[in-house]
C-alpha cells in the first residue's frame, strides 16, 4: 500500500527520504546527472515515497547571521516533472506559498495526479512578511482546484515547547484540509511526545480522528551543521550537542541518537494509537552525511516493517 493510499485513510506505517532540488546555479547539463545519481542511490531502500523540499531564504526570521549562505534551488516541481519522472512511489512536493503568483500555484495544484503527488504548503517564514499568496489563499486554491490532492502541514515541537498551542495549530490546520503532518528535524525527543501526547487527547476532545504524523530525522556531522540547525530553529539540547562536541566521530553519534530517538517515539505513538511515519532527510552536499542519511533510512525501514 502506498503512502498515498494510507494518509487517504488515516494510516500510518510508512518511510520517507527527503532532499532538496539542486542549486539554481548548477548548470544545466548536470540536473539529469545528478537526478539519475539520487535514483541510483535510493532505489535498493525499501520507501514509500519521496520528499522535495522547497527553499526559501529564512532571513527575514531570524535576524542572525546564517552559518551557510543561502543559494536559492530549482523549483521543486520543476525538478521532479522534469527529471524524477522514473521515482516509481509518491513524491510530497513542498511548497513555499509566499513565493509564488496565485495563478500559477492554482494551475499547478489542478494538474497534480493525487495518486503520485501530495503536498506540504509552508507559509512566510515571518509574520511580518508580506507575500502574493498566503497559507490560508493556499489551502483554498488546493481544496477548489483539486480537493483530492492531499495537502500535508509543517509541525514545529520545539515551538510546542515554546508557546505549548502546536497542537491547537495541528487541528486548525487539519480542520483547513490538511490529512498528515510533516515535522521539523527533530532532536528534542520531550517535546516531540509532547506535541503528539497534548494533539492526541485535543483530537479526542473534539471528536477528531488524529493524522498521520511524520518525524523527520537527519544525521550531523558537524559542529558548523548543528549551528545551522539552531538557526532554523530547531532546539538541540545540551546533552546532544555535548555528545556530538566531544565524540570522536559526531557523525556516528549523531546517526546513533536519531535512530534511538525515531525508535521511541515510533513505541510511544503506537501506544497512543496516533498513526505515524519516518522520514529521513538529506540535505548536505557532503558525501559522508548523504551515505550516512541512506543507511540510517534502511535501518528504520526495516525496523518499521519488521515492528
Amino acid at each position: 500500500m502506498d503512502v498515498a493510499t494510507r494518509i487517504e485513510e488515516g494510516r500510518g506505517g510508512f518511510v520517507l527520504f527527503a532532499i532538496t532540488p539542486p542549486r539554481q546555479s548548477t548548470p544545466a547539463e548536470r540536473l539529469p546527472e545528478i537526478a539519475r545519481a539520487t535514483v541510483e542511490r535510493l532505489e535498493h531502500l525499501d520507501l514509500d515515497g519521496l520528499v522535495l523540499y522547497d527553499i526559501d531564504d529564512e532571513s527575514s526570521r531570524n535576524p542572525a547571521e546564517r552559518p551557510f549562505p543561502f543559494s536559492p534551488t530549482v523549483d521543486p516541481a520543476e525538478y521532479r516533472s522534469a527529471y524524477l519522472s522514473s521515482w516509481r512511489t509518491p513524491v510530497i512536493v513542498y511548497r513555499a506559498v509566499g513565493k509564488y503568483q496565485r495563478e500559477d500555484l492554482r494551475g499547478w495544484l489542478a494538474e497534480q495526479d493525487h495518486r503520485r503527488t501530495l503536498t506540504v504548503m509552508v507559509g512566510a517564514s515571518s509574520s511580518g512578511t508580506t507575500a502574493p499568496v498566503t497559507l490560508t489563499d493556499a489551502q483554498a486554491l488546493r481544496a477548489e482546484a483539486n480537493p483530492r490532492l492531499l495537502l500535508g502541514g509543517v509541525a514545529i515541537p520545539e515551538r510546542h515547547s515554546r508557546r505549548d498551542d502546536e497542537h491547537l495549530r495541528l487541528i486548525a490546520k487539519q480542520e483547513a484540509g490538511c490529512r498528515f503532518f510533516v515535522t521539523q528535524v527533530v532532536y528534542d525527543l520531550n517535546a516531540t511526545k509532547n506535541l503528539v501526547s497534548d494533539y492526541r487527547y485535543a483530537c479526542e476532545e473534539r471528536g477528531l480522528a488524529p493524522v498521520p504524523i511524520v518525524f523527520t530525522f537527519s544525521v550531523c556531522g558537524s559542529m558548523k551543521t548543528l549551528e545551522f540547525l539552531r538557526w532554523l530553529g530547531v532546539d538541540v539540547p545540551r546533552w546532544i550537542e555535548n555528545d556530538l562536541r566531544h565524540s570522536t566521530n559526531p557523525l556516528t553519534a549523531s546517526f546513533e541518537q536519531a535512530a534511538a530517538t525515531a525508535t521511541e517515539l515510533a513505541e510511544f505513538c503506537r501506544r497512543l494509537d496516533v498513526p505515524f511515519g519516518l522520514n529521513v532527510e538529506s540535505v548536505s552536499i557532503r558525501r559522508e552525511e548523504i551515505e550516512a542519511s541512506v543507511e540510517l533510512a534502511a535501518l528504520l525501514s526495516a525496523q518499521l516493517r519488521s515492528g
